[in-house]
């Protein structure tokens, strides 16, 4: 990792972006004391959406027996 001076970062600014984005780090210095890190940022790999209807995971089936109408005791159970 290659240590520059705020004076050579403001000058040069453009090649060390450059350099940054091959990979390379800097550590910026005001003096002898370091200030700050100049670091590529990470890419992270897009999120792909699912498309509207897609399934993300396994089908669920809903049986015949749930569409049926409630028995009188059933009813009667819920308060209705």
């Amino acid at each position: 990792m290659t240590t520059i001076t705020t004076h050579e970062a403001k000058t040069h600014l453009s090649r060390y972006l450059a350099e940054v984005e091959k990979g390379q780090e800097f550590i910026i210095a005001r003096g002898k004391t370091a200030v700050a890190l100049l670091t590529p940022l990470r890419k992270d790999p897009p999120q792909t959406r699912p498309k509207v209807g897609e399934c993300l995971g396994p089908v669920m089936v809903v049986p015949d027996s749930a569409f049926a109408p409630l028995s009188d005791e059933e009813l009667t159970e819920w308060g209705l």
